[in-house]
C-alpha cells in the first residue's frame, strides 16, 4: 500500500518532482528535472513548511490530503517566497482559510505582492519559537541566501533544519529521499555545486553569515531539509556544508577553465594550443568550454571550482563575440572573486576583442597573468609560441 514518504514518524515529505521543465528560472538546464520540496509536520496542530510550484499544486494537494485525512493545516511556515516554493500559497489559503501564515516582515511584503494576502499572519524574528505540541520550531533569519526574506526553520524535537534553497540541488528525486540512498553522492555534489553557482553564487558573504549563525545558535542537527533535492543526514550534511563553505569563500582548486568562442575554428585552435601548454606544464585540471555549445550552468560551475580562467574571443563587428559578452555578464553579476585571468583572441581586418577582454581583470579585481595573444585571420603559426607561453605563464602562477 502506498505511503507518503516520511522523514520521522510525524514529519512527511509532500514535495513533488518536475521532469517537464527544460530550464530552471528559464535559464538553467534541467536534464534530470528538479524537485520542489515541502514538509508536513503532524502534531496537536499541523504545520506545513513551504509549498510547491503552482503547476504541480494538484499533486501537492492530493499528498496533503493523504496525510491530513480531513484535518486542517494550522500553520504554514514560509522559508522562501520564490514562486517555485511559494506558488501554491494562494490556493492553499483558499482551501484552508483559517491557516496562519508564519514568516518575517519581508516575507509578508512579498506575500502581499504575489498573492494579495495581508491577514492571518504570524510574524517571527530571529530566535523566536513556535510550539505545536511536542514539536517546537525556532527561526533563524538568513537574508540574501538568496532572497532578502529567506529564513531557516529548526525543529528541535527531531533536530531538523529546514534551509530553503541552501544545500539544495538540481535533479528530481528518483524514488529516494535521503542522501544515504544516492547511488553516487559525488555526482550529486556536482549538481549541488551547479545549483549554487547559478542560483546562489553571488551571495557568498551572506552564506557565510548564515553558516556562522547556525554555529552561534549551537544547533544539533540530525537532518537538513532543503527546498530542492535530497534530505541530508548528519554525515551528508557535513560534506555538503564543507562544500558550501568553500564555495561561499570563492575558494578554488588549482586548475584552469578555458572559455572560448569561435565562429570558424581559428580561435578554437589557439585554445587547444594553450590547453596543451598547460598540460605540458603540469596542470592536471583543465576544462575547455566552447560558449556556443557548453551549458552556461556547467561553465559557471567550473569557474567557481577552478582558480584560473582563460577567455578567448574573436572580434565581432569590432566588439566581443556576443556569446562571450553574455558569459562575462553572468560572471560579473556573481561577483566571482580571486581568480587568475588571461585572454586571447582573433580578428580578420581590425583587432578588437582582446583590448575589450583585458579590462575585465580590473573590473573583477582579478590578477592578469601572461601576455595576451591575438591572432590575425588563420595565421596560427605566427602565434604558436605566444599561445604556448601564455599557457606556461598561467601554469607557473598556479604553482606559486
Amino acid at each position: 500500500m502506498y505511503q507518503v514518504p516520511q522523514i520521522t514518524d510525524s514529519i512527511y515529505y509532500v514535495g513533488v518532482n518536475d521532469r517537464m521543465k527544460a530550464l530552471f528560472e528559464n535559464m538553467w538546464s534541467l536534464p534530470n528535472g528538479v524537485a520542489y520540496n515541502s514538509y508536513l509536520i503532524v502534531d496537536e496542530q499541523t504545520t506545513l513548511i513551504d509549498t510547491v510550484d503552482i503547476c504541480y499544486s494538484d499533486i501537492f494537494m492530493h499528498k496533503l490530503e493523504l496525510v491530513l485525512q480531513g484535518r486542517p493545516i494550522d500553520y504554514l511556515i514560509i522559508n522562501h517566497m520564490e514562486p517555485d516554493h511559494g506558488g501554491s500559497i494562494g490556493l492553499l489559503r483558499q482551501r484552508y482559510p483559517e491557516m496562519k501564515i508564519v514568516g518575517n516582515k519581508k516575507t509578508f511584503d512579498m506575500l502581499s505582492g504575489f498573492h494579495g494576502i495581508t491577514e492571518g499572519l504570524h510574524e517571527v524574528k530571529n530566535g523566536d519559537a513556535l510550539r505545536i505540541g511536542r514539536h517546537e520550531f525556532s527561526f533563524l533569519m538568513a537574508p540574501m541566501v538568496h532572497w532578502p526574506e529567506v529564513m531557516f526553520t529548526y525543529e528541535q524535537t527531531n533536530k531538523i533544519l529546514f534551509t530553503a534553497d541552501a544545500f539544495g540541488s538540481f535533479g528530481a528525486l528518483d524514488g529516494y529521499l535521503f542522501d544515504s540512498q544516492l547511488p553516487d553522492r559525488t555526482a550529486y555534489f556536482r549538481e549541488m555545486q551547479r545549483y549554487y553557482a547559478t542560483v546562489i553564487g553571488k551571495y557568498g558573504g551572506f552564506v557565510q553569515k548564515a553558516l556562522a549563525s547556525i554555529d552561534k545558535q549551537g544547533l544539533d542537527i540530525d537532518f537538513v531539509c532543503p527546498a530542492h533535492g535530497v534530505v541530508w543526514g548528519r554525515e551528508g550534511y557535513e560534506e555538503a556544508r564543507a562544500i558550501y563553505d568553500r564555495l561561499a569563500q570563492f575558494a578554488s582548486t588549482p586548475g584552469v577553465v578555458i572559455l572560448y568562442g569561435s565562429m570558424y575554428g581559428n580561435t578554437e585552435q589557439l585554445a587547444d594550443i594553450i590547453a596543451q601548454s598547460l598540460s605540458a606544464s603540469g596542470v592536471h585540471h583543465i576544462v575547455c568550454h566552447n560558449v556556443t555549445k557548453s551549458d552556461p550552468s556547467e561553465i559557471l560551475c567550473d569557474i567557481f571550482r577552478y582558480q584560473g580562467l582563460i577567455i578567448g574571443c574573436p572580434t565581432y563587428c569590432g566588439e566581443l563575440f556576443s556569446p562571450i559578452q553574455n558569459l562575462l555578464q553572468l560572471i560579473r553579476i556573481r561577483d566571482v572573486k580571486s581568480r587568475l585571468y588571461s585572454v586571447f583572441g582573433s580578428y580578420t581586418w581590425a583587432p578588437g576583442a582582446v583590448k575589450r577582454l583585458v579590462p575585465f581583470a580590473d573590473e573583477m579585481k582579478w590578477e592578469l597573468v601572461g601576455e595576451s595573444v591575438e591572432m590575425k585571420m588563420s595565421d596560427l603559426p605566427s602565434v604558436l609560441d605566444a599561445g604556448w607561453a601564455l599557457g606556461q605563464a598561467m601554469a607557473e602562477r598556479l604553482k606559486a
